[in-house]
């Protein structure tokens, strides 16, 4: 993803043509889970599960989920199609912190998860770090990356823009190393929304993430309230 500031800018910018190790990843679009959602949600959606891949975590329970024309682009005007996933995720507790592009190099956030959605043109990303899954997206398309998902830009048309959403109260970080034992425990028990960024009550992070963080609520004799 792309940090809006002047500490992502000294990190490096994905204006740059794409670095060399996400150039040739190891899988194609062929893998994954492809489902449609429940009824209600109204969005074709896929499901990939992510293996730990040397310094990227991903996550162990969490599937990443790809949603496929969420909403309908406006190639005449893209900044109406921002302001659309923009609203959805502000009312579905996703609020949005940034817009721009994606990190030509393999990164992951630890301490948030991510709701991206394209609001303009196209690319080639890569799923997973190194080797990983590459995965086409255009505008009218959208991604839930768990935290500790690796992401990267492969490719890109001139025009590619994302809007970046975030559970409330939670700070991304940068990471491009392995995390402590202690930092991917912490990880693991980030809360999120009991709402789906893009479908709300409906949606498949109510069908694929709720059941494992109640699971894991129950096992730590816990109840749910509001966020997980």
């Amino acid at each position: 993803m792309m940090k809006p500031d002047d500490a992502a800018r000294t990190a490096g910018h994905a204006a740059r043509a794409p670095a060399d190790e996400a150039r040739a990843p190891h899988a194609d679009e062929g893998g994954g889970e492809r489902l449609r959602a429940s009824s209600g949600a109204g969005v074709e959606y896929q499901l990939l599960r992510l293996p730990p891949n040397g310094w990227v975590p991903n996550h162990r329970v969490l599937p990443v989920i790809v949603y496929r024309r969420a909403l309908w682009p406006d190639t005449a005007d893209p900044a109406s199609l921002a302001d659309a996933f923009d609203a959805r995720f502000r009312a579905h507790g996703w609020p949005p912190q940034w817009r721009d592009t994606v990190f030509d190099y393999h990164h992951f956030h630890s301490t948030a998860h991510e709701a991206l959605a394209v609001f303009a043109g196209s690319a080639e990303l890569i799923l997973g770090g190194p080797g990983g899954h590459l995965l086409r997206v255009s505008a009218g398309d959208a991604l839930l990356l768990p935290a500790g998902t690796g992401h990267c830009l492969a490719a890109r048309d001139a025009g590619f823009q994302v809007s970046a959403g975030y559970p409330a109260g939670q700070q991304w970080d940068i990471r491009r190393e392995a995390l402590t034992p202690q930092e991917a425990s912490a990880m693991e028990a980030l809360p999120f929304p009991r709402s789906d960024p893009l479908c709300g009550g409906h949606g498949p992070l109510i069908e694929h993430w709720l059941p494992h963080a109640d699971a894991a609520a129950g096992d730590a004799g816990g109840g749910l309230d509001g966020e997980i």
